[in-house]
């Protein structure tokens, strides 16, 4: 009992100097300053605006295939007694290349017994030459005698009319100067037909000339040679193998242009041309066209500000409306329009480019795809290739093909910064504003625009939460973005 009492006399005061003590530190320490409310800036990325140029384009993909193909084809049948090394799939060839030589045996003989036919028809004509000389000694001759027997059988007559000579004898003389006269008309006969066995020879002649001259082709055909520059692509003869007229012995690819055909929308080939209708016209490129190519139905403000369809039943400037439903007359207007052509091949992250030029288009429309084939052509499509960083334009390569019209300027801006007919600025102060702008093209994800934007502003291109007018912004400048800009687009 007196433990227990003893504890709470000295426990007790021991807790009431530490509980002042604490009350004492609490009450002498200074209330701790309060901050007012700041706003808070939401991070955004922004790029900066800048003036540039962009071709409107109409694209499509296909496969190359070179502009000019040679088979090797043998016109006469003959043993490959020589066939070129280098005749092997892959291998390029010089233009004049030997390709393929056949045993011309057969040929040598067959010049050799046309060229003696032609020297026995010649002999033989020489004969007629002759001939005709005798012919025409012989005839006087003849003509002599049957004058002298003519003579004879007129005094053989005048006896007889006489009585001093008898009938048998008159009989003798009529028959001496018939027989005479039969002799003539023979040689005359044999004189008259000369001309026409001179005509056969003659003829005979000119058979044995074309078969000299089909002989001599024929040896000519024996080697198979390369009329252009070419990569072998197929080879179908050894040495030593009988090659019959007719049968392929290679196939080679020409190397210096190449040739896609790549479908592309009609539709898209329609704008296009609308465009350029509207550049061959004269209505200035920086014009304003509003449209909503992600829509079902767009609409084109003109120089009169009249608005046409752009989807729909719209007709364009000059009847390019109708372009998309005669293929034919693409190629009509193809050589008045300035039209310019790239491929392009991607190969990982690098896009390579060639440039080439419109040829023609196709004679119909795919009725499964409704694309138009649109046919275009890469000079020294193997000149322009880079060991390791270009390969050659080859059969087979699936590319893109873009056709661009004239370009026009404006804004470049990703397509996405779109908000309707909106674009998100920062202004001075860092602040959120929506300008209205006008879109002149809307290309991939790319905008052109034409009204509401300045060169040198800041355009907003991630979405700021929440989205408020006069929110503040801490911008973040997308250099990458800027970079494909500058990329697409041609600076001025």
């Amino acid at each position: 009992m007196r433990s227990g009492f003893k504890l709470i006399l000295m426990t007790l005061p021991l807790v009431i100097a530490g509980a002042g003590f604490v009350a004492w530190t609490i009450s002498s320490r200074p209330a701790p300053a309060q901050e007012g409310i700041r706003e808070r800036a939401v991070s955004v990325r922004v790029i900066t605006t800048r003036q540039t140029t962009l071709s409107p384009e109409a694209t499509g993909f296909g496969l190359v295939a070179p502009a000019r193909h040679f088979e090797a084809i043998a016109q006469v049948t003959g043993t490959a007694e020589y066939v070129n090394p280098a005749l092997k799939q892959g291998e390029i060839l010089e233009a004049g290349s030997e390709l393929v030589r056949l045993s011309d045996s057969d040929y040598v003989l067959a010049i050799a017994q046309a060229r003696a036919n032609i020297r026995a028809a010649e002999a033989k004509l020489a004969e007629i030459a002759v001939s005709e000389e005798n012919l025409k000694a012989g005839l006087a001759i003849e003509q002599q005698a049957l004058e002298i027997r003519e003579a004879e059988l007129t005094r053989v007559e005048r006896l007889y009319e006489a009585g001093t000579a008898s009938r048998s004898a008159l009989d003798n003389a009529r028959a001496a100067w018939l027989a005479q006269r039969q002799k003539l008309q023979s040689q005359q006969n044999a004189l008259a037909l000369l001309p026409t066995q001179r005509e056969v020879q003659k003829q005979q002649i000119a058979v044995y000339q074309a078969s000299l001259a089909t002989a001599e082709l024929n040896l000519e055909r024996t080697r198979l040679t390369l009329p252009f520059a070419a990569r072998v692509s197929a080879v179908s003869v050894e040495v030593g193998q009988l090659v019959r007229s007719g049968q392929s012995v290679a196939s080679l690819d020409g190397v210096q242009t190449a040739e896609v055909e790549a479908q592309i929308s009609a539709e898209d080939l329609r704008r296009l041309f609308h465009r350029l209708s509207r550049t061959e016209a004269g209505e200035g490129a920086g014009e304003a066209v509003a449209e909503d190519e992600r829509g079902a139905q767009g609409a084109e403000a003109a120089g009169s500000g009249q608005g046409e369809g752009r989807e729909g039943g719209g007709t364009a400037d000059g009847g390019l409306g109708s372009l998309a439903l005669d293929p034919t007359a693409f190629t009509d207007r193809i050589g008045a329009m300035q039209i310019g052509a790239s491929v392009r091949l991607r190969m990982g992250e690098d896009m390579l480019v060639w440039p080439a030029r419109l040829d023609r288009f196709s004679s119909a429309i795919d009725p499964r795809s409704g694309t138009i084939g649109v046919i275009v052509q890469v000079d020294n499509a193997y000149g322009r290739a880079e060991p390791g960083t270009r390969p050659p334009l080859t059969r087979g390569m699936f590319v893109e093909v873009g056709l661009q019209a004239p370009p026009e300027p404006g804004i470049l801006i990703p397509r996405a910064a779109l908000r309707g007919s909106e674009v998100m600025v920062a202004d001075a102060d860092d602040r959120l504003r929506l300008v209205p702008v006008t879109v002149a093209l809307e290309q991939g994800d790319l905008a052109l625009i034409t009204q509401g934007l300045e060169p040198g502003m800041r355009l907003v291109v991630s979405t700021p939460v929440p989205l408020v007018e006069g929110l503040l912004l801490a911008p973040q400048v997308d250099r990458a973005l800027e970079a494909r800009l500058r990329a697409a687009g041609v600076g001025e």
